[in-house]
């Protein structure tokens, strides 16, 4: 059984997805990138800006159902240039988590006019 979960204090989907599902004790997200939540807008253009809206956007799901970064057990992130904003971005990101920090993936991929995207994979601990 799954559980959509939707708040006006993150991004806005897009396309034909759910801001996050409810399945079990986990939380899933859709990938987000750093769009305004009134407007839709992308907020900044560079990777530490970028990166600091994509958190809070996600951040705004996982408070939807109670849960704060600590709860984030698993993070896939895209990086428009993986090589050259690697570092900036890694900074920003560790300063949302404390260790042991969520397991993670981060790959270099073709983004529409970002230049971040992340989801997560969260666990309602008991």
């Amino acid at each position: 059984m799954k559980k959509e979960l939707r708040t006006a204090d993150g991004a806005p989907p897009v396309g034909a997805y759910s801001q996050g599902l409810v399945v079990g004790d986990f939380v899933y997200t859709s990938g987000m990138g750093p769009l305004d939540p009134r407007t839709g807008e992308i907020v900044g253009d560079d990777i530490e800006t970028q990166t600091h809206q994509t958190m809070k956007n996600l951040g705004a799901v996982l408070a939807a159902h109670g849960l704060g970064f600590d709860d984030v057990v698993k993070a896939t992130v895209h990086l428009q240039h993986l090589h050259r904003d690697f570092p900036a971005y890694n900074e920003v990101y560790k300063s949302y988590f404390t260790q042991p920090y969520p397991v993670r993936t981060t790959v270099g991929s073709e983004l529409m006019n970002i230049l971040v995207e992340i989801d997560f994979v969260a666990h309602k601990s008991a």
